[in-house]
């Protein structure tokens, strides 16, 4: 069966809910599957499998917005620190609900990675996007994909769009 874009939505959220930020449970994977759903349909990042997210739901901060004004609470944004080497971690899964754009609160869960990142003593980050401009406001500058570590390129080869990848580069020293 194939879902229509009209069909692919997240639950509503008011904008102006409590906010609470943490790392991801293994009960959070619907919410993050369906958030994470919701921009893979609109073709602004990459869809993430239940089974990829389970595998590596430690990767991921979350904010989550508290029931408000009679309108449920729910996954406001979403991001994941996914080591790939000794040297290097991808900040990946990037993802806010739509009521709750503007906030920061994609810049927050991004130095969120980036202190996990540091307290372990890594010394870069990079992410793929489509949104260069955000990631250069976090700090991050954009790279030829042919300077990227050779572990990104294995876990390239998994994508299903790895022949036709469209996605920019960036890139973050921490030290």
């Amino acid at each position: 069966m194939t879902l229509a874009l009209e069909s692919i939505a997240v639950p509503d959220i008011h904008p102006d809910a409590p906010l609470v930020t943490r790392k991801a449970r293994l009960s959070d994977i619907e919410a993050i599957h369906e958030l994470i759903g919701y921009w893979a349909a609109r073709g602004l990042m990459l869809v993430r499998s239940r089974a990829l997210l389970a595998e590596t739901i430690r990767d991921f901060h979350l904010v989550l917005a508290d029931a408000h004004e009679g309108r449920p609470g729910g996954l406001a944004g979403v991001c994941g620190l996914h080591m790939l080497a000794p040297d290097l971690a991808e900040v990946r899964g990037l993802a806010i609900h739509p009521n709750m754009q503007g906030r920061g609160l994609g810049r927050d869960l991004v130095a969120a990675c980036e202190r996990e990142a540091r307290e372990i003593d890594l010394p870069a980050l990079f992410a793929w996007t489509y949104q260069q401009g955000f990631f250069e406001k976090c700090g991050f500058t954009r790279i030829d994909k042919t300077n990227l570590h050779p572990k990104v390129w294995s876990e390239c080869q998994r994508c299903a769009f790895f022949e036709n990848c469209n996605e920019i580069a960036m890139y973050r020293e921490l030290r």
